[in-house]
């Protein structure tokens, strides 16, 4: 086997787990769920049915990541961040996967502690949310993102400092320019 999963964790059949993944105490991958090579799933986590992770995802405690997310490589999902999958959710109304909205958090995006995505918005590349954020729209590329709900409070460099004015990092000097909503590496 060329991964890990703890003894206390289940893995129900019919899910691929890439080379170097490392699944810890007490975690639950659902069938059809797809995770890519050297991720890390913290304690407690819960993948659903057909749920696609990329590469290198760090998921920390805590984390369901329900059907209708999908997370593409390198994705951070801080320790008890909550994803959604329905809108208007029933009890007595079960919709079903059909019912699902689907959420896209793109390359390189991190979501901190204690965060809640609300279905149906797409994360931009290497963007950041800030821990207890609640995001309910759409979020551009590399925007930092903070506050009940969301609101883009600035901008982050793909190393993880916030950008001045100048859209150039002060640590690894990357430089940005604004296209499309989003920054765009020079």
């Amino acid at each position: 086997m060329s991964y890990f999963v703890h003894e206390s964790s289940y893995l129900d059949d019919n899910v691929s787990i890439g080379e170097g993944t490392k699944i810890w105490h007490f975690c639950h991958v659902h069938k059809g769920a797809q995770i890519g090579e050297k991720c890390s799933l913290g304690q407690n986590v819960n993948v659903s049915n057909n749920v696609k992770i990329g590469n290198g995802v760090k998921i920390q405690n805590n984390v369901s990541v329900y059907e209708g997310i999908e997370l593409e490589d390198y994705v951070f999902c801080g320790p008890s961040m909550v994803f959604t999958n329905d809108l208007t959710p029933r009890s007595k109304y079960p919709k079903g996967s059909a019912g699902y909205k689907r959420t896209l958090v793109k390359y390189g995006a991190s979501i901190g502690a204690n965060a809640t995505i609300v279905c149906g918005n797409t994360i931009g590349e290497w963007a950041m949310i800030a821990s207890g954020a609640v995001v309910t729209k759409d979020v551009p590329a590399y925007a930092l993102m903070a506050g009940v709900p969301a609101k883009q409070i600035g901008w982050v460099c793909e190393c993880g400092v916030p950008l001045k004015d100048n859209l150039k990092c002060s640590e690894c000097k990357r430089e940005y320019a604004i296209e499309n909503n989003g920054l765009k590496e020079k």
